[in-house]
């Protein structure tokens, strides 16, 4: 079995293919293959796709080849940080909408651009299945053909039927998808219905035993011929021959060994250091000068880094992740050069202080400010969520404020990125994140998903407003679901806050204890912060319960006092 650099095995397969006109003569079908290596193969997998143009259309055929020539090509293309699921059905339905605005001049669409698609792409120890029409994707089973996909055809009656679902036949496409573990020795086939309509795994375990893959594949298609099909013969076989020992991903920065910590003046690939700036058992971090005369950071691991393999591949993805989500409200890493000798991030020097800081420093800070500092987050996030990628740990310590006013969200190490996370289950090991500004379904079990950066961001827009949080310490105690909904938010007005109810209507929406009930988009939520919102009730009496809850009970324990102290001078008299 192949190996990578660092003595793990890689994704194996072994693959035939066979395709012919068959009894037909035109051949409208289409496949392929696509089998990178190195960190392509660990990040995006290898995958396998056939379709068949639609017999009606003499153009049918350039459709099925676009099909499939695309989902091969533009699926490698598409962001590393991206699920396998995000990035094909994406490619998919952007090669439907391209068919289809080719079919737009056809009067008929039977005489259009055309064709099913059923494909298979393997990651790390998944498979994941995408099908549109009646292509086939199965896996052998002994001597029986477990069907992993849908047929889309609609039947009319025995000797009548039409496709139901079809790339180029309307402008919106439902694509199916699956995913499915995956065992070494697995055995999977792609197949057009001139071939499945005729085989079966008995078939196929014969045409296994008896010849390679390749010859095996043709062997299928001359047995469909053999028993009356009348179809194109199209069929991919693929053999699991070796599946990751280790689900890790590292990225190469990390595997480099560490520098010993500059002074000011020495050089380091290039960069002349400046002068430290911070120093932690985590981290060292120093302004430096780049070859080109720009400043930057140079962030150097600590010893507490160094002797934790899940915290090195968290520090190297920092710079990874900075890399592939651009944003001006997000940290952007600085150009560094591909022979770099150690390990250090490099990063754009941001000459500013941390939210935070900028908190101690404006206690009392206006209704406007809060909305810029919210919508300026917002903005970083959403460059964040459209790479699939979760921040995870956001709060102020982790976002900078330059000279100019202008915000950037750092420390990305702790960003969750859905494309690795396929490849490398767990990799940032223990939940990341301080318990102040965790959302509850980290600690509940419940689903984590974009929403809980949202509620973070609530949290600080809470904090700065208020100068508390929304619920205490209540967060850090959750265990359960059921502890998560027991969760009681704390009204934002109260006597000496001043923010409007409107306001704290937003708020309350978006650190909601359950992820589905706060905001579909942050936009929602900038734009409530801006104006009341659309779903807002009129202001309400705010019980003193609900806007001071310690308030309320020294007020009521004073009562109690009262009433106490008469009743028993009552009872003396």
């Amino acid at each position: 079995m192949p190996k990578d650099s660092r003595g793990v095995t890689e994704l194996a397969v072994s693959i035939g293919q066979f395709s012919s006109a068959g009894a037909k003569p035109l051949n409208q079908d289409f496949h392929g293959a696509m089998v990178p290596t190195g960190a392509e193969l660990r990040l995006k997998g290898i995958a396998l796709a056939v379709a068949d143009g639609i017999s009606t259309s003499a153009v049918s055929g350039e459709a099925a080849e676009t099909a499939v020539k695309s989902l091969l090509t533009d699926y490698y293309a598409t962001p590393d940080s991206w699920s396998v699921r995000s990035a094909a059905s994406r490619v998919i339905a952007a090669t439907n909408a391209w068919l289809h605005g080719q079919n737009t001049s056809v009067g008929d669409i039977n005489a259009g651009r055309v064709t099913t698609l059923a494909a298979l792409i393997l990651k790390g120890r998944e498979a994941h299945v995408f099908n549109v029409g009646d292509s086939r994707v199965t896996r052998l089973v002994g001597t029986a053909l477990e069907p992993l996909t849908q047929d889309h055809r609609v039947t009319l009656s025995a000797t009548e039927s039409y496709l139901g679902r079809a790339l180029g036949a309307a402008p919106d496409l439902e694509i199916d998808c699956r995913r499915v573990p995956l065992a070494q020795g697995d055995v999977f086939l792609l197949t057009t219905d001139g071939i499945h309509e005729h085989v079966d795994g008995r078939d196929v375990a014969r045409a296994l035993a008896e010849a390679d893959l390749d010859s095996a594949a043709r062997s299928l298609a001359e047995t469909a011929l053999a028993r009356g099909s009348g179809d194109n013969l199209t069929v991919q076989i693929l053999r699991v021959d070796g599946l990751p020992e280790s689900m890790e991903f590292v990225p190469d920065l990390a595997e480099r060994p560490a520098p010993s910590l500059p002074g000011a003046g020495d050089r380091l690939d290039g960069f002349r250091i400046i002068r430290q700036v911070h120093a932690s058992a985590r981290s060292h971090v120093f302004l430096a000068e780049a070859p080109d005369g720009a400043r930057v950071a140079i962030k150097i691991p600590g010893s507490d880094i160094l002797g934790d393999p899940a915290a090195r591949r968290r520090f190297a993805m920092e710079e990874w992740v900075a890399r592939r989500a651009a944003s001006p409200h997000l940290l952007s890493a600085a150009d560094a050069p591909a022979d770099r000798t150690s390990f250090y991030a490099v990063s754009a020097w941001i000459d500013g202080v941390s939210l935070r800081q900028w908190m101690t420093d404006h206690p009392r800070p206006t209704l406007d400010q809060v909305r810029d500092i919210v919508s300026q987050t917002a903005a970083g996030l959403r460059a964040l969520h459209r790479r699939e990628m979760i921040h995870q740990d956001l709060r102020p310590e982790n976002i900078l404020i330059d000279r100019d006013g202008t915000l950037r969200i750092v420390d990305l190490g702790s960003v969750r990125v859905a494309g690795v996370e396929e490849a490398a289950p767990g990799l940032l090991g223990e939940m990341p994140g301080t318990f102040q500004y965790t959302a509850p379904e980290y600690l509940s079990g419940d689903i984590v998903s974009w929403r809980s950066d949202q509620y973070a961001l609530g949290v600080i827009a809470y904090e700065m407003l208020t100068g508390r949080l929304p619920y205490g310490a209540e967060v850090a105690r959750i265990q359960s679901r059921a502890d998560q909904r027991r969760l009681r938010y704390r009204s934002a007005r109260d006597d000496t806050s001043g923010v409007p109810d409107w306001i704290d209507t937003a708020l309350r929406r978006a650190v909601h204890p359950d992820p589905l009930r706060r905001y579909d988009a942050l936009s929602e939520l900038t734009a409530d912060l801006a104006r009341p919102g659309a779903g807002y009730r009129a202001a309400r009496h705010v019980p003193l319960a609900e806007r001071n809850p310690e308030r309320f009970w020294q007020t009521v324990s004073a009562i109690l006092a009262v009433i106490c102290f008469v009743v028993l001078s009552r009872t003396g008299g």
